[in-house]
């Protein structure tokens, strides 16, 4: 992977696009900062000070992107066995991991077991069976269900016990001799209301006194994931961490040998990617009233790295890369990608755009976290290539990194 100076990804961008504009060759492509990663790394433990990162593999498993946060020294949350080889080939301590997937294939549980990966997550009695028989010396988490519904990706219906629940299998964990280190949960991607950690840090708080009511050394509090990784979001990182500290003092206050982690993913890619999209070929469509609406179709879509959008619910303008006037009439259009799959769209909704012709570039910023990792190549058309950049410092960072 071509590595550049110092430069912005989207200087780098442009300056591509440029290069590209006598050329018939525009393929969608994606450049990555990584330096991104080392800046948000920063963000992450100045607001969080009492909890250590253990970074979503599965949000962007760049092994560029993986090299940098293990040499910034986060630890890893994996949910496979080819996640655990990923992590553990870059030589990232055991200790640094945690299998945080409650439903494990067996195979990946010996995995695991193998290797002495042994911080993992469960939410049933039936795993809590499995795990007595080949993993009977991890160090368990319990996932806690969770208050999601103001989430933009929900998921306590596949996710989590119940606060009634919680006290038999935290009894059958100690019949089975099984250690119960701690609990865990997840509010939900893209989390809209941060009180959602502080309810249920507080469940959290009363599982842990069931735990030590039946005999279970409690000390790991994992708060999960849901942290927003695009600018501009709401609510802001910086509301939420309030939340989470406040929270965290009242329940689980300093000075108690507690350790506290989270899982964020998006928080750290999201800002790391800039994608450049062509216009490949248009349609004017005439609505009643004689009012024009526009159809773009690009070279890029949901089956390849823009699948999130759909996702997110979030509409996110693209920055038009054009000489325009200073207030361009803009039109209702319909962002299509290039598959002859109809639900091939970037948006459940029209968005509003100047008039644009084949040829032309959009650029999409934040598109680091579940893109590349959720990308296909259906319908023959490959995803966006990615190149990563890096400065000076970044790159001693990783040479001298064990």
């Amino acid at each position: 992977i071509p590595l550049g100076p110092e430069e912005s990804a989207m200087e780098v961008v442009l300056k591509k696009i440029r290069e590209l504009s006598d050329s018939d060759h525009r393929d969608p492509f994606m450049v990555g900062d990584l330096g991104v990663l080392a800046s948000r790394h920063q963000a992450f433990c100045q607001a969080l000070p009492r909890v250590s990162p253990f970074y979503a593999v599965k949000c962007n498993s760049s092994p560029w992107v993986l090299r940098v946060l293990a040499a910034l020294g986060t630890g890893f949350d994996c949910a496979s066995q080819v996640e655990l080889e990923q992590v553990l080939g870059l030589g990232v301590a055991p200790s640094r991991i945690i299998y945080a997937h409650p439903c494990k294939p067996v195979s990946h549980l010996q995995y695991a077991a193998r290797h002495g990966v042994q911080l993992l997550t469960f939410d049933s009695e039936e795993e809590l069976t499995k795990v007595a028989q080949h993993h009977p010396g991890a160090r368990l988490i319990l996932r806690l269900w969770t208050e999601d519904s103001q989430s933009l990706i929900r998921m306590s219906a596949k996710f989590g016990a119940s606060l009634e629940l919680c006290g038999h299998l935290l009894k059958s964990a100690r019949d089975l001799g099984l250690a119960v280190v701690g609990a865990s949960f997840h509010v939900g991607s893209g989390c809209q209301n941060p009180h959602s950690f502080a309810q249920a840090i507080a469940d959290c708080r009363r599982v842990f006194e069931m735990g030590r009511g039946v005999g279970h050394d409690m000390s790991l509090l994992d708060i999960g994931g849901g942290f927003p990784g695009v600018e501009g979001s709401e609510p802001e990182f910086e509301k939420m961490a309030r939340v989470i500290n406040a929270a965290l003092a009242q329940d689980f206050p300093e000075g108690t040998g507690m350790e506290v982690i989270a899982e964020p993913g998006r928080f750290y890619a999201a800002p790391v990617c800039v994608a450049a999209v062509n216009i490949i070929a248009k349609k004017a469509v005439l609505q009643p009233g004689g009012h024009r609406k526009l159809l773009y179709y690009l070279n890029e879509g949901h089956y390849g790295t823009f699948r999130v959008f759909l996702r997110d619910h979030v509409p996110r303008m693209p920055i038009v890369v054009k000489e325009l006037c200073s207030k361009p009439p803009l039109f209702p259009c319909i962002l299509y990608g290039p598959t002859c799959d109809a639900f091939d769209t970037f948006f459940n909704e029209e968005v509003q755009l100047p008039e644009l012709d084949v040829g032309d570039w959009l650029i999409f910023p934040s598109m680091g976290a579940y893109t590349s990792v959720m990308s296909s190549t259906f319908n023959g058309f490959p995803p966006a290539s990615i190149c990563y950049i890096m400065g000076a410092e970044l790159r001693s960072l990783l040479e001298t990194a064990p």
